[in-house]
């Protein structure tokens, strides 16, 4: 009876070394039963999951956050634990039309209690004021994963009991399925809602003026606290009790907030609670949304949402489920959440993010929505924003430049050249014409053919952090990557025009493009120090190493050569890459700040003087692979691949907005950022395209 386990069921080589071991001290029967186990173990592995003892750590498992969105901006966020650490933390997170249009939280989180034999246990966790925790429902926590949707498992005693939870695609709903998984004597499950009614900005706090009661409906009730909000329709699944005990709970702390320099603590508002008798393998759902719905229905909408789903089993599909997240559908309008939690639309942000998140995964339709929502409200050349007495933008220098460039990604991925020009054509040429005939004052073509933007007050780029009323990074006047941008604005819709056969609009626009690179090289290039500054002003120039000099070597038209475009990427490489991104300031600069922390303020000035930002890492390697071709693909594989382990450390299965300068690149800012997937989505994109090309 020697015979190897490993060949017997295929064991991987560390289980079988273990059980080989095992086999001198169990019979043959006590050995198979082993690796029975083991094999289910293997099997109930996902891609992304957490062990009991992470999950019990809270100084680690409380920086995991999940969130989920729908396809109308609604969300939910928590820990992986379902500990609330931040005020944009909620299970049901909903715009409010008849308020301020804005998110706010109307479910906070849900309490489960498991009550058998005349004893509770509560498997909820809450933080109050000075780090006290109640009830301390993580420690019954055995395990967390991922697939098909996030779910817990809890354990106590001889009850085990499952929770996963589901947002809906296309209605503001959360959907929490309760499995009772093993249990050995009667056993009920009691939920208790903890409810907020407020804008994810602030924090609730007990009042005289909430209204505290509620309409009973199928198997729940129906609540609002606050005129003006729309009802909250609690339900379940299985005919159950609803117990009305108004309770206002103080002082519930945010721990992120405090940490962030905001207010931190909130109290929250809980009707009363739910009590439902479980059975052995028996689900229940319970339901939160703005609008009742069917109970019997909850399990069969619940398998249908299940089976749509992109699964988080892979690197890509986890980006790929994450760029979904952030393409949102209102009335006739699609558009692109900037980041997650506290972020909202954003031009530049939707133009550099649009591309990755829609053509990644061949969604040729989700572009165009994006894109012609954009056009729309656009008010002739310049996006809606402060305008000068002349009626110019004066807060971007940049944003309708971004225009050109994602539109070029679309004809790149479709080939629609001529297309294209016939139906944007005209647009392109509007916007060209704002920024040659200089008619704002904060924005002008130099004589030179390049682009100059003044506005001391306002940022003018993506660099565009204020501290106590004081750009962090003034750059009015001539910025490289603006300048970048322009050119290959220029020649792009040159392209386009030779594809229209446009000949007039050809020779109008052709001396303007033959001029502009001799004028770039000779206002941001210096031989001897290796790269390009960062802004030219009259007279003055920034010479600070900053990663804004990698769009002349990634653009699609370069006003660069290729010996310059190398020398710039082995600046940048040398000093502005990290396994996470490119750093916002060479960490040799006195001005470099090597952490992302602290309050706003000191957030603020790290973010553009030393973070790491996610996105730029697509535009450092369009240009190290326009130089080193199929060669540098290793290299740049290796990039790639280095992004792996991010999707289990803040916001799980997503890229944070920012990482700090400093090793070992933490995590900053918002737990998912659209530019940072998108990019990454986009890079793998470019790969594609090189490991594709013949020798």
């Amino acid at each position: 009876m020697n015979q190897n386990p490993k060949k017997v069921l295929n064991l991987p080589e560390r289980q079988c070394e273990e059980l080989t071991v095992a086999k001198k001290h169990l019979s043959l029967r006590h050995l198979l039963r082993n690796c029975i186990i083991v094999l289910r173990n293997e099997a109930k592995m996902s891609y992304i999951d957490f062990d009991k003892l992470q999950l019990i750590n809270l100084q680690y498992s409380l920086t995991k956050e999940l969130l989920r969105s729908d396809r109308a901006g609604a969300y939910s966020s928590t820990s992986i634990i379902g500990c609330n650490t931040r005020k944009y933390h909620g299970l049901l997170i909903v715009r409010q039309p008849n308020l301020d249009g804005q998110h706010h939280v109307l479910l906070s989180t849900v309490d489960e209690t498991i009550i058998q034999q005349e004893s509770d246990f509560n498997f909820g966790i809450h933080r109050y004021k000075g780090g006290y925790y109640n009830p301390k429902g993580h420690k019954y926590i055995r395990d967390f994963t991922t697939e098909p949707i996030p779910k817990l498992t809890f354990r106590v005693g001889g009850v085990f009991l499952t929770k996963e939870m589901l947002f809906t695609h296309d209605e503001a709903r959360v959907i929490i399925k309760y499995t009772l998984q093993d249990a050995h004597s009667p056993t009920v499950l009691r939920l208790k809602p903890f409810l907020a009614f407020r804008n994810h900005h602030s924090l609730s706090k007990n009042n005289i003026f909430a209204d505290t009661k509620y309409e009973p409906i199928k198997n729940g009730i129906k609540m609002r606290m606050y005129e003006g909000y729309s009802p909250l329709y609690l339900q379940l699944s299985k005919k159950d009790e609803y117990v009305h005990v108004p309770h206002w709970y103080y002082d519930i702390e945010y721990i992120e907030e405090l940490e962030r320099g905001y207010e931190y603590l909130e109290d929250l508002f809980v009707p009363g609670f739910f009590e439902v008798a479980l059975k052995k393998g028996e689900s229940i759902y319970f339901s939160a949304g703005l609008a009742e719905v069917d109970p019997a229905e909850l399990s069969k909408l619940y398998k249908k949402e299940v089976s749509c789903r992109i699964p988080r089993n892979t690197f890509k599909n986890c980006l790929i489920n994450s760029a979904h997240q952030f393409i949102q559908k209102n009335d006739d309008k699609t558009g692109i959440i900037a980041g997650f939690p506290w972020y909202e639309r954003r031009y530049r942000d939707t133009l550099i993010a649009l591309p990755g998140l829609t053509l990644a995964d061949g969604r040729v339709e989700n572009f165009k929505a994006v894109f012609d929502s954009v056009i729309s409200e656009m008010q002739g050349p310049i996006f809606p924003g402060p305008r000068s007495d002349k009626g110019c933008q004066v807060d971007s220098a940049d944003s309708q430049l971004w225009l050109f460039w994602a539109l070029q990604q679309y004809v790149s991925f479709s080939g629609k050249k001529l297309a294209v020009w016939k139906e944007y054509g005209n647009k392109l040429k509007e916007i060209l014409a704002f920024y040659r005939q200089g008619n704002c004052a904060h924005l002008r073509m130099t004589e030179e053919g390049l682009i100059e933007a003044f506005d001391h007050y306002r940022p003018l780029t993506w660099m565009d952090a204020i501290v106590d009323g004081k750009l962090i990074t003034p750059r009015h006047g001539k910025a490289v990557e603006v300048n970048a941008l322009w050119y290959n604005a220029v020649m792009f819709t040159l392209e386009l025009a030779k594809a229209g056969k446009d000949t007039a609009f050809i020779a109008e626009l052709e001396p303007l493009a033959n001029q502009i690179p001799a004028s770039f090289i000779r206002t941001f290039w210096d031989e001897s120090r290796g790269y390009l500054a960062d802004v030219v002003q009259v007279n003055k120039t920034d010479w600070s190493v900053r990663p804004n000099q990698v769009f002349a070597t990634s653009l699609p038209y370069s006003p660069l050569d290729e010996i310059i475009c190398k020398k710039i990427l082995d600046k940048v490489q040398s000093e502005l890459l990290t396994p996470r991104g490119l750093r916002s300031l060479s960490p040799k600069d006195p001005n470099y700040v090597g952490v992302y922390q602290g309050n706003q303020a000191s957030r603020d000035l790290a973010a553009h003087q030393g973070s790491v930002w996610p996105w730029l890492i697509s535009h450092f390697a369009e240009g190290f692979l326009k130089i080193h071709g199929k060669q540098g693909l290793p290299f740049i594989n290796k990039l790639l691949s280095g992004f792996e382990p991010v999707m289990r450390e803040h916001g799980i299965g997503s890229v944070s907005e920012v990482y700090d300068g400093d090793p070992p690149h933490r995590f900053g800012g918002a737990i998912s950022m659209a530019w940072s997937v998108s990019e990454l989505l986009r890079l793998g994109m470019i790969i594609e395209q090189y490991e594709n090309l013949s020798e």
